[in-house]
């Protein structure tokens, strides 16, 4: 069939229309994979272990000259030497309360510790002699459960030239919840030359996130002397932001001064977290008619208007994680001056590199996935090599040394 020239015409505009169209299409999903952060082939790391024998050894902190402290969940402080010497070191941890995800948890090391000798702990104790506490697994544990003479103290030490010795200085801040359970203790801890940053959870009790009377679900600050740190949103209280699920680090990124923490998700959703002084961060657990309901987003902007997203998650899946540090600007590739997470559940370093702002994330990349167990706490040693724990338990967990190979 013969078409007209006005035919020939319509169809040749219909099909220039449509051209454009696909055109602006594909130009969209350009852009859109152009925005998303870009995912690398798995970086090559060299492993070295420092340290084994060793049963949940939490936080971790390299000194000056090189010797790396962990403290086992139980009860521990543990140091290894520049040379490799491991050193049990002796200190009074016989109020430890160790229950569940409670214990001997988050430490920080004084950024003058060459000076002072002066190391931080966040730790959890019995605050009443004899304290009841309920055996078994969180399972076990009806939620909410009873407090029953424990809390969540942080705490500073001094360390013996020799650091066969930690000897306690002083309680700077205590009051921070647990319940027998032990669910839900965090606590991350952060140290700069004027303050003391503390990430806490929320004891998995329903009201406490939200609740600017409890320490629990917040990140706080706290000047040297465990005094609420001048420029804190409410003068005279610790509290720095709300809204939080279970924190166990938190770091400041050298330079830009910001704060950033690590938090573990529910059922999808670890989260990064970029810290704004007197901002909600969504997590709102007190929902109807459960005691406790898990269900809810870690960032509920529907029943918590105005919280504040954060700067990467997870997704569907959560990894676990628990540690962070700040890479140095140097020796670790294109995620120098980046930032490194812990994963327990995932077993796996996760890299991220931000954007200028801090606000987003620009690239990504995962590594030793299913190589070492579940990996917790994160420090960067003056060498600029990044030192790990494993959470493995039973005697099993190590203390790792690791490098950029690549």
């Amino acid at each position: 069939m013969t078409r007209t020239r006005r035919e020939r015409s319509r169809l040749t505009r219909s099909s220039a229309r449509g051209l454009v169209a696909i055109t602006a299409s594909v130009a969209a999903i350009a852009a859109m994979v152009v925005a998303a952060p870009a995912a690398r082939a798995q970086p090559s790391l060299q492993v070295t272990p420092l340290a084994d024998g060793l049963t949940i050894p939490w936080g971790v902190v390299v000194a000056p000259d090189g010797t790396v402290l962990t403290g086992e969940r139980a009860g521990r402080f543990v140091a290894v030497r520049p040379g490799g010497q491991r050193v049990n070191v002796q200190a009074d941890l016989s109020k430890i309360f160790a229950v569940n995800e409670a214990g001997l948890m988050g430490l920080a090391i004084d950024p003058r510790f060459s000076d002072t000798r002066r190391v931080y702990s966040c730790q959890a104790e019995y605050t009443v002699p004899g304290a009841f506490t309920l055996p078994g697994s969180v399972a076990e544990v009806p939620l909410p459960a009873p407090q029953t003479g424990q809390t969540v103290k942080v705490v500073s030490w001094r360390v013996s030239a020799d650091w066969t010795q930690m000897v306690r200085e002083r309680t700077l801040l205590g009051g921070i919840p647990v319940t027998s359970a032990g669910r839900h203790a965090g606590c991350g801890l952060a140290a700069t030359a004027d303050s003391v940053w503390v990430g806490t959870g929320d004891s998995a009790t329903p009201s406490v996130p939200q609740d600017r009377k409890s320490l629990g679900g917040k990140v706080l600050r706290i000047g040297l002397d465990g005094t609420p740190a001048p420029g804190n949103p409410v003068p005279g209280s610790v509290v720095y932001s709300t809204g939080h699920r279970n924190i166990q680090g938190i770091a400041v990124a050298p330079g830009s001064g910001r704060v950033y923490v690590a938090e573990q998700g529910t059922s999808r959703d670890d989260e990064l977290n970029l810290i704004v002084a007197g901002g909600n961060y969504g997590y709102k657990p007190d929902r109807a008619p459960l005691i406790y309901d898990e269900s809810v987003p870690m960032t509920d902007t529907a029943r918590v208007p105005g919280a504040i997203g954060p700067v990467w998650s997870s997704g569907a899946t959560t990894i676990a994680t628990p540690g962070i540090a700040f890479l140095p600007a140097t020796g670790w590739g294109p995620y120098s001056g980046g930032l490194v997470l812990t994963a327990l559940k995932g077993q796996r370093l996760v890299f991220l590199k931000l954007s200028d702002d801090g606000r987003r994330v620009v690239s990504k990349t995962e590594a030793l996935e299913q190589k070492h167990g579940r990996l917790r706490s994160a420090a960067v040693a003056p060498d600029g090599s990044l030192v790990l724990t494993t959470s493995d338990g039973d005697g099993a967990d190590r203390i790792l040394r690791v490098r950029w190979a690549d």
